[in-house]
């Protein structure tokens, strides 16, 4: 029995945030249907690579354990739908841009008219309200805006693409789950729903919690690669003698002191961050010149597991999915798919006492649930195959 049992959500959202956070929450036991269009294919289904069957693994991934519905949500009968589940699926996650589902009828006021507990949240760039509310974007845009990006960087090199979508993620995903369990908290103590507009571009903001406080209470501007956290200091990536990388985190004296030893640069101990900016300059460029000395697999053999000076080797992501730690935490874990066979994924990083995560299946094929989620509602088999004829289903 999953932690979030009881919890209905539907998903309108398509991509990344929107359909990651309802996938957080049905790996915890939420039931989630996801309405989809076939006009407007969620473009993580056509991203290669594909199973066996043509479906795309991102998709797989993202969307598991939720039900597929197809609507097309311009005609009167799949509103009459969306209206219908929302009795009964009371959380509403969506992705459009300000203005959209109160065109099409199933905005937030329409649907707390239907039901009042309803929790309602729209995830979008910048926000419901704001000169930029209607503008377009992506996450590279909104790290932008934030004032992030710019002391996220070497000196004079450009920002760096990164390969994890930390807008689209830490701003959309996590704020959208965070907003929505605390709406239905509030709702269990008061019996109330909510409306919830999450802005990526506001949640990624957020993130500016040390070097952004600063400049807010002291006027500092962060620099890049000027900052202890952000290649200031020696807290950086060091290249290996055959051009791997190792990453140096050992910024307490206790730390810094095992670093210290297993770089042999002993007489470096003693410095600390109230040292001259050339001192700091100075031990950086010598831990630079020591990890060229040996090759990544010497330097493992230094940076063993027994070590504890906060230092660890840059991981391909295979060689990440093999690592001890992961492995033992159960991060890859088996999904069943339709034919019976198993899909391995990564597994939900929510670790309960006494309660497991549910991986029902693998993201469903396009519409896979239109007649199993309408016969739920009521509709017999005639009623559906003429929803199908009008195009309703989509």
């Amino acid at each position: 029995m999953g932690i979030l049992q009881g919890l209905k959500i539907l998903d309108f959202s398509a991509l990344l945030p929107g359909p990651m956070a309802t996938m957080i929450f049905a790996d915890l036991g939420a039931d989630v249907i996801h309405v989809e269009s076939s006009k407007r294919v969620d473009l993580t289904r056509i991203m290669p690579p594909y199973d066996e069957d043509h479906e795309a693994y991102i998709h797989q991934h993202l969307n598991r354990s939720k039900k597929s519905i197809t609507l097309n949500l311009k005609s009167p009968e799949a509103i009459d739908i969306v209206k219908s589940l929302v009795q009964e699926y009371d959380v509403i996650i969506e992705g459009f841009r300000p203005g959209v589902m109160q065109r099409l009828g199933i905005g937030y006021e329409a649907l707390k008219e239907i039901n009042p507990k309803v929790i309602y949240c729209a995830i979008t760039g910048y926000g419901q309200t704001g000169p930029y509310s209607n503008r377009p974007g992506h996450d590279n845009n909104y790290l932008s805006l934030a004032g992030l990006l710019d002391y996220s960087r070497h000196k004079d090199k450009k920002p760096v693409s990164m390969g994890v979508q930390l807008a689209d993620i830490a701003g959309g995903t996590m704020h959208a789950a965070i907003g929505v369990l605390a709406a239905a908290l509030h709702r269990e103590k008061t019996g109330e729903g909510q409306f919830i507009d999450i802005s990526m571009t506001d949640a990624v903001f957020s993130l500016n919690a040390m070097y952004g406080a600063a400049f807010i209470g002291g006027g500092r501007v962060p620099q890049p690669e000027q900052e202890i956290l952000n290649g200031g200091s020696y807290y950086d990536f060091y290249k290996t003698k055959d051009g791997r990388f190792f990453s140096v985190g050992s910024l307490e004296p206790q730390f810094r002191k095992l670093l210290c030893e297993a770089l042999d640069i002993p007489e470096l101990i003693d410095n600390t961050f109230n040292d001259s900016y050339y001192t700091q300059i100075r031990f950086k460029e010598a831990v630079h010149d020591a990890f060229l000395s040996k090759t990544y697999e010497e330097w493992l053999e230094v940076f063993n597991e027994d070590f504890e000076g906060c230092v660890e080797p840059v991981l391909t992501f295979p060689e990440a999915c093999e690592h001890p730690q992961l492995k033992a935490r159960g991060m890859i874990v088996d999904i069943p798919k339709s034919d019976g066979t198993m899909q391995q994924q990564i597994a939900s990083a929510f670790k309960f006492d006494g309660t497991e995560p549910e991986y029902k299946y693998v993201g469903a094929k396009l519409g896979e649930h239109n007649e199993e989620v309408l016969t739920a509602l009521g509709y017999n088999d005639e009623q559906i195959a003429s929803l199908r004829e009008k195009g309703v289903l989509e």
